[in-house]
């Protein structure tokens, strides 16, 4: 199935509404607001723009659905199936046809809504607050049983309001998230994008469409970017220290000490070389100079051992003095100079002899191979250190795009002062009968009238008439 995203808004699932109009109560803080905004709700006459804002969010999308010519019956809403009975029948409808548009909210049309069948697009009005609330929504109709092979999904975002701020803190939050399933460069430290707000400044500016916020709002994700690499990089300068200073030296020592004395045990071996014709060994203080008569003495030794978990002196080869043990089911002969040899042995006579040598023979191997690794090693040391004082390559960008930053944090934090302070001052710039001027394009404080009011005396007790508490802004 193809998914065609565009970036516009949903019918499929929405914002929560009501699907009854009712006006509501306008409270004592919300008449001073209006107050101050120069606006006197009696003397206001409402237009159709007035009387859409106070319609529920469902009734006004159906009422443009039927003005372009959808029958009603073929609409519905999700919060008019209360029962479990009553859903079903409304999801078989979807599903026959019958209701060609279903709206809902997230909560009302997540898991559980099976009503994909003939399903074509799909319209989110708002933009959730989790990342997980998408995945429901395109759930509802990208999955099997859906006879379309195509679909589209339809995101609607509105210019001047905090659309485009809370779809970046859900791209944050899903940033966060990959960052943590997937594991791939985590930071040690993530802000709480639940708590992040807006200043009043920035509210201001947001609202009125100052592109200083775009601006900035762009700056915190390639600022935040920038200091991740090059977290990433001082991550990897201090294990590259690290290597230099601890790591590479010792392995190296170490391999410079197996050099020194696999080639002391080398010499010591070719002092008594074997050859076909030259042949000796000690076994329990017999010398034998032939390798059958050698091989029968060893396993005789080890069948006369009464404490073969013990080590026993077995005899000297190639200048290497020979000790036998019995470990787990096997007897095996052990060789020392500088390091130590192994050879385990068997049923076989001439077999033993010949894996003894072996084991002494392995010295040259083991000798290049620890030559070899040195000199890895120290390729290795040398890399390290040139990573290790390899610069962050875009510091410069980082250290430009942070002072950008925090300039228009300082004039967004400025804004805000300045009208601060000239409110505490008392100068109120000249007023008309009709509506207050905006200054600089903008509107007097709604906080400086908050601050400003002065609640009305407590009624005595027994004379409330009611306890409905008015709406707040």
């Amino acid at each position: 199935m193809e998914t065609i995203s565009k970036p516009y808004l949903s019918l499929l699932s929405t914002p929560k509404g009501r699907s009854e109009s009712k006006k509501p109560r306008k409270s004592k803080i919300r008449e001073i607001i209006d107050k101050v905004m120069g606006q006197n709700p009696d003397e206001i006459e409402e237009d159709a723009e007035g009387v859409k804002l106070e319609m529920g969010v469902y009734d006004d999308i159906r009422a443009k659905l039927i003005a372009k010519g959808v029958p009603v019956e073929e609409i519905a809403f999700i919060h008019d199936a209360h029962t479990e009975a009553q859903k079903a029948e409304l999801f078989a409808k979807v599903r026959s046809g019958q209701v060609r548009v279903l709206l809902g909210s997230t909560q009302k049309m997540g898991a559980g809504t099976n009503v994909q069948k003939r399903l074509v697009a799909s319209h989110d009005l708002d933009c959730p607050w989790r990342p997980a609330d998408l995945e429901q929504r395109a759930g509802r109709i990208v999955r099997r049983g859906n006879d379309n092979k195509k679909v589209r999904i339809f995101r609607y975002v509105t210019k001047g309001t905090f659309d485009a701020y809370n779809w970046g803190l859900v791209e944050n939050k899903q940033k966060f998230i990959g960052q943590i399933m997937t594991g791939k460069s985590p930071a040690r430290s993530i802000e709480d994008v639940d708590a992040t707000a807006l200043s009043y400044a920035e509210v201001k500016m947001l609202a009125t469409g100052d592109p200083r916020i775009k601006e900035k709002m762009e700056l915190d994700i390639e600022v935040a970017k920038l200091k991740m690499l090059k977290a990433n990089h001082m991550a990897q300068k201090y294990e590259m220290e690290d290597m230099v200073i601890k790591h590479y030296p010792q392995k190296m020592a170490e391999a410079r000490m197996f050099i020194r004395a696999l080639t002391e045990d080398m010499q010591i071996r070719d002092m008594h070389p074997v050859r076909d014709d030259a042949f000796s060994m000690t076994v329990r203080g017999k010398t034998y100079t032939e390798r059958k008569a050698a091989g029968e003495a060893i396993l005789a030794a080890c069948k006369s051992m009464t404490e073969p978990d013990k080590p026993l002196d077995l005899g000297q080869f190639r200048g290497f003095p020979m000790q036998v043990q019995l470990k787990g089911e096997k007897f095996v002969v052990t060789m020392k100079q500088n390091l130590t040899y192994t050879a385990e042995l068997a049923d076989e006579i001439l077999g033993n002899v010949t894996r003894i040598n072996n084991a002494l023979e392995k010295i040259t191997e083991s000798l290049e191979k620890q030559q070899r690794g040195l000199v890895t090693l120290e390729g290795n040391l040398e890399n390290a250190r040139e990573e290790a004082a390899r610069p962050f390559p875009q510091e410069e960008e980082l250290a430009a795009k942070s002072a950008r930053l925090s300039e228009l944090n300082a004039e967004l934090d400025n804004a805000e002062s300045g009208k601060d302070k000239e409110q505490g001052d008392g100068k109120e710039p000249p007023q008309e009968p009709s509506a207050p001027p905006v200054p600089g394009g903008d509107k007097p404080s709604i906080r400086a009238a908050l601050r400003s009011y002065t609640p009305p005396a407590p009624v005595a007790a027994g004379t409330e008439k009611s306890h409905y508490r008015g709406d707040v802004l």
